[in-house]
């Protein structure tokens, strides 16, 4: 067996960027089966059946985006592996290591919510039933966003260029996790907290979902190590191993689109999707700031995964 360096005193680095996250990451380990009370997605059930206001068109909108935030789960998990394959740094690897397994997590958590949550109420409000797979839930754009990403992470196995790392981690950190996930959160935090925000303009009455929101929570926590790694191996690959930053802005401006078309894909007919898009973009424009100015700081790991964090703190970040 060759180790890939073998000039290292010692097998890990504990004082380095990726060894913190994924000290991070073991510490903060959660159970989607476990950590999310039954009680609470049992009260996600009962609102959903006695909210007398909503209708199947509103329904189905949570329905399309339970599926989606699964399918999107589960196409990360899969995506992911080249760039374990392609990183030489063992803490590198573990952090990568830890973020496979809580894409997988993710996957198991939208998918208990569909079969203890929309399945139960589906079948108890007499609607039409789907699967989270059905392929109404997908746009076109929706699609090709992740057909993208699977072809950038894919083409590390073959041409593992600094440019190409930074091409796959704006992608996959930085558009997926950091600008739709994100945007995403945002809508689900003001649609269906207890206090409902203006982001939607609607005189609809969208039932509250703490068990949704408990695992959302979770997840963004999660996810906010993910977009931190992204945004620190970018920076490097910017103002260390000389990637024209021109590279990434061209990127990330380039996969917007697809964003915004997405957003606005799957959304209420009666709700006003703009302030999502405009979300959206102050994050692809945030994103770029701090990743080309070198004397930027990425926020600090505990601030990334702060469970405290409300809609509206995220949207001034």
């Amino acid at each position: 067996m060759k180790l890939a360096d073998d000039s290292r005193e010692d097998r890990l680095n504990p004082d380095s960027f990726a060894h913190g996250y994924f000290k991070n990451a073991v510490y903060r380990h959660w159970d989607p089966s476990e950590d999310i009370p039954q009680t609470l997605l049992k009260e996600d059930r009962t609102n959903l059946l006695t909210t007398d206001d909503l209708d199947e068109q509103q329904f189905d909108l949570l329905r399309s985006q339970i599926a989606l935030f699964g399918a999107g789960e589960e196409a990360v998990t899969e995506d992911l592996a080249p760039l374990a394959l392609v990183l030489d740094d063992i803490d590198a690897q573990m952090f990568v290591a830890s973020q496979i397994y809580e894409e997988a997590k993710h996957t198991q958590f939208f998918d208990r919510y569909w079969r203890e949550v929309i399945r139960p109420v589906t079948e108890e409000r007499g609607y039409e039933p789907t699967s989270p797979t059905d392929e109404r839930y997908f746009s076109d754009q929706y699609i090709e966003l992740f057909d993208r990403t699977e072809t950038a992470m894919k083409r590390l196995v073959t041409d593992d260029t600094p440019e190409n790392r930074a091409k796959a981690f704006c992608h996959y950190h930085l558009v997926i996790e950091s600008v739709l996930a994100q945007t995403a959160y945002y809508g689900f935090t003001a649609r269906y907290s207890e206090s409902r925000s203006e982001i939607h303009n609607t005189t609809d009455a969208m039932p509250h979902l703490p068990g949704l929101l408990e695992g959302i929570s979770y997840i963004r926590a999660d996810e906010g190590r993910h977009v931190g790694f992204g945004m620190h191996s970018v920076r490097t690959l910017i103002h260390e191993d000389g990637v024209d930053d021109a590279v990434v802005r061209e990127t990330l401006q380039s996969l917007l689109p697809l964003v915004t078309d997405s957003l606005q894909a799957n959304r209420d007919s009666r709700a006003d999707s703009a302030p999502l898009v405009e979300y959206a973009r102050d994050k692809i424009a945030q994103r770029i700031e701090v990743l080309t100015d070198a004397e930027a700081e990425i926020p600090a790991v505990d601030e990334l995964v702060d469970l405290t964090t409300t809609a509206e703190e995220l949207a001034g970040e």
